[in-house]
């Protein structure tokens, strides 16, 4: 198992008083919190598991699902089991609809110190609470149920593009956790491990990463065999993976401050160009004049590139700021479109060399739109400052 020492928040929820752990430090008492959505048929083999799991622990449990005001009969369904089993359901019916909200909600009306989250959709095995439970001790902060260490599996039905997208994913998260799966929504923790709430600033699906990072939490790493869904329908969705780049953004800037900035703008630069390369060979594929598919490669990369940028920074400083100089931002985005082009267009009409080397051209260009539009906006500052 590996550990990432890192300093610990006090946290704003303040314990219920009641002991969790026995003698050993091993918690006797667990709040477990379950966000869902449309996931009716799972809610009674989910309790039907957290019961059989827990059952010869000794260890005494509630169950708290947190809906996002699903209409699909969960409430009905929570309180038949409720009859029989520490089960209860409040449906969150106050927008925007947010699994990392539906957590933290969770997490205030825990009546227990030590907290575990996991999936309504059967994909975390509530097998593994007990071992999450027996390796939170004394040391660490926070126990991730993980895929990517030895012990832990994937489900056999996971296609290769949902591995990648999870590979990646993990991967962007590396200089932020040392956790080896930072995406898993399956952890335990400790309440007065958890950062302060004003601290949080949680969106989409990945709380446990929002926790980790904000709280600078010691992490430690379990092994779990994923399973994919039996019932109801994923709920990842473009607006999902939109989100989790919003809070990777966030993140960043959290751990990173003015550095994360410089390497948004780096990557945001280098997803434009991929995207404006990508774009220029296809057009010339499909059969465009090479200075027409110019044109529409760099009109379609500075136009997804800027939406995409618009979404990930929302909310954000940089986005307030940007929003407020619409016209020195088109100025000096006119200013790099224009040496842009016009160094493309001059290269392969007059270099008979770059002729039919369009690509290098194409790149040439790139360097000096973005060249002359960093000058044209520091001249364009100077001047204003030194008009006032």
């Amino acid at each position: 198992m590996r550990e990432n020492s890192e300093r610990v928040r006090p946290s704003s929820l303040e314990s219920s008083g009641r002991g969790d752990h026995g003698n050993r430090g091993t918690p006797r008492r667990v709040s477990i919190v379950v966000p869902t959505y449309r996931e009716a048929p799972n809610i009674p083999i989910l309790v039907d598991r957290v019961r059989d799991a827990l059952a010869a622990s000794g260890i005494e449990w509630e169950l708290i699902l947190i809906d996002d005001d699903s209409c699909d009969g969960s409430d009905r369904i929570v309180a038949d089991l409720a009859k029989s089993w520490p089960v209860r359901l409040e449906t969150r019916r106050d927008l925007p609809r947010d699994l990392s909200l539906s957590v933290l909600r969770g997490f205030q009306l825990a009546r227990f110190d030590t907290l575990v989250v996991l999936d309504a959709d059967l994909s975390h095995p509530p097998e593994r609470i007990a071992r999450l439970l027996a390796a939170l001790d004394g040391e660490c902060d926070m126990v991730v149920g993980s895929r990517y260490i030895p012990g832990g599996t994937l489900d056999c039905n996971w296609s290769w593009w949902r591995l990648i997208n999870s590979r990646l994913a993990t991967a962007l998260t590396a200089p932020l956790t040392s956790c080896s799966d930072p995406m898993s929504g399956f952890f335990a923790v400790r309440r007065q491990a958890l950062p302060e709430r004003p601290v949080l600033d949680p969106i989409g699906y990945k709380i446990g990463l929002e926790l980790m990072v904000r709280g600078q939490l010691c992490v430690r790493d379990v092994p779990i065999d994923f399973a994919d869904r039996a019932a109801g329908h994923s709920k990842v969705s473009s607006k999902v993976r939109v989100e989790f780049l919003r809070q990777l953004y966030r993140l960043y800037r959290f751990r990173y401050g003015s550095l994360a900035g410089i390497l948004s703008l780096v990557g945001s630069r280098a997803a434009g160009t991929l995207i404006d390369v990508a774009g220029f060979l296809a057009f010339q594929a499909v059969g465009l004049d090479h200075r027409l598919a110019r044109l529409v490669s760099l009109g379609s990369a500075l136009g997804l590139n800027r939406l995409l940028s618009r979404r990930v920074t929302r909310g954000t400083g940089s986005a307030r700021a940007a929003g407020i100089r619409p016209l020195a931002f088109g100025m000096d985005s006119l200013a790099g479109l224009g040496a842009n082009i016009g160094c493309y267009l001059c290269l392969t009409a007059f270099v008979p060399a770059l002729a039919n080397h369009r690509l290098i051209a194409l790149l040439c260009g790139i360097c000096i739109g973005a060249a002359c539009k960093f000058l044209f906006g520091t001249a364009r500052i100077r001047f204003a400052r030194r008009a006032r």
